[in-house]
């Protein structure tokens, strides 16, 4: 059974290709759905997280087709990115043959502004131009559930689609690790086992993640295995001034302004030019596939106002900035996989500023290097760490997939972690930005 929907993997692949290359359009809106509404009596702030609201079972859906694979789905109670009770949602897809004592948490690289978009609209039917990512992804899904793995595929960015809101990120995939591991409906219990998988944004989702999990849920931490990631966000900041009028890339500006602001509940409108405010208007509900190559030469200077041209300068929006940056988050105590291409020319994006530097199209390489040499001096030595520079944002994901599968395997089978500790090359700094 899980054969056969495996070979239609290929068809989803094709169509996530040709939304990519589609124009841009304003995504559908969330469809009413009852199951992703909080409806009981007590108030969510009165329940532990990771608190199971509800269940349901229903066929994993691919482009909107059911397959004769089935998915458990749960809201569950979570924490947002200002601390705040919020109700999440997460799938699960059983393991051929699995005995529940090992999964894998696949944070998903969905990057929208828009609920419609999420995985576990798309796994339950939906079928929106944004949610042809996850669609997509089951790529990623079908080797470990093959092996026997449940996997775990949580909406990562909340109900209300706070894109690049790494912390709230975290908590909702380190809650909705404890809430499958209390439903009777998904054969996972107390011990079963965890690694963490994801690249570009769903790698902000792993390492956010297992930067949390010794604090905010150490009965989790306890249970993962370790982390492998790719494409990683790492200082928000940077990677603003690293896009700023690339030809692909530089969509994501306006994105990453509109979720932080929903994060944190800015109101950044009294900052924007008349221009940033209909491109602010515009990409409310806005996927990564409405924004990649949209905007050829967008720069921040072109959405603010003169007064404001440098981002610095912004104060509600400097703190929202600091507060996602992976630079100032707990060091994971668990082994951690990175890989980070450095190839960007290959997608438009030519900058080399003083003190970013270059990296993929949109990630920012320096970062990644310096993050893991700051696990590696503040206690964390199985840190292995792989930068591909011959190759982009995308075409890192190709040699990362089968590598961050077997190096997950490895994990799980018990293997000595490799360290590249004490071999990184430097990188940036990643202090909080100051105000100017």
């Amino acid at each position: 059974m899980y054969r056969a929907v495996a070979r239609t993997i290929a068809t989803a692949l094709a169509a996530a290709a040709l939304a990519t290359a589609a124009p841009a359009v304003t995504a559908a809106a969330a469809s009413p759905d009852a199951f992703y509404t909080y409806d009981g009596s007590a108030p969510l702030s009165s329940l532990a997280p990771g608190t199971v609201l509800k269940t349901r079972t229903l066929s994993y859906h691919l482009l909107g087709i059911p397959t004769p694979v089935q998915a458990v789905q749960l809201l569950f109670r979570t924490t947002d990115a200002q601390g705040r009770p919020s109700a999440g949602v997460t799938t699960v897809v059983r393991g051929l043959g699995s005995d529940g004592s090992k999964a894998v948490s696949y944070q998903s690289f969905y990057d929208s502004l828009n609920p419609a978009d999420s995985p576990s609209r798309a796994i339950a039917g939906g079928l929106t131009l944004g949610g042809a990512i996850p669609n997509a992804e089951a790529l990623f899904v079908v080797p470990f559930v093959l092996q026997g793995y449940d996997v775990v595929i949580p909406d990562t960015e909340g109900q209300r689609a706070d894109f690049a809101a790494g912390p709230e990120y975290g908590t909702t995939t380190l809650d909705s690790v404890r809430a499958v591991s209390a439903s009777a409906a998904t054969g996972m219990n107390a011990d079963t086992r965890f690694g963490l998988l994801g690249y570009s944004g769903g790698a902000i989702a792993t390492n956010w993640a297992a930067a949390l999990a010794p604090g905010y849920a150490p009965d989790v931490n306890r249970r993962l295995v370790g982390f492998a990631e790719g494409g990683l966000l790492v200082d928000p900041a940077h990677n603003l001034k690293y896009v700023d009028g690339s030809t692909v890339w530089a969509g994501v500006i306006p994105m990453a302004v509109i979720g932080v602001a929903r994060a944190y509940d800015l109101d950044l409108t009294p900052y924007l030019s008349d221009y940033g405010k209909q491109v602010y208007t515009k990409m409310q509900d806005a996927s990564i596939v409405n924004a990649l190559g949209q905007y050829p030469g967008l720069t921040w200077k072109k959405l603010a106002k003169p007064e404001y041209a440098d981002p610095n300068s912004v104060p509600p929006f400097l703190a929202a900035v600091n507060k996602v940056n992976l630079g100032s988050a707990p060091t994971p105590t668990v082994p951690g996989y990175l890989a980070q291409g450095n190839a960007g020319v290959l997608e438009g994006t030519f900058s080399n500023v003083s003190g970013i530097g270059t990296g993929d199209g949109v990630m920012v390489a320096g970062d990644v290097r310096a993050l893991a040499r700051q696990y590696c001096a503040t206690g964390n030595s199985r840190i292995a760490h792989q930068q591909y520079d011959l190759l982009s944002h995308l075409g890192t994901a190709v040699p990362w997939a089968p590598t961050a599968v077997g190096y997950l395997n490895d994990r799980f089978a018990g293997k000595t972690a490799p360290s590249d500790c004490g071999h990184i090359a430097p990188g940036n700094p990643l202090t909080p930005e100051q105000p100017r």
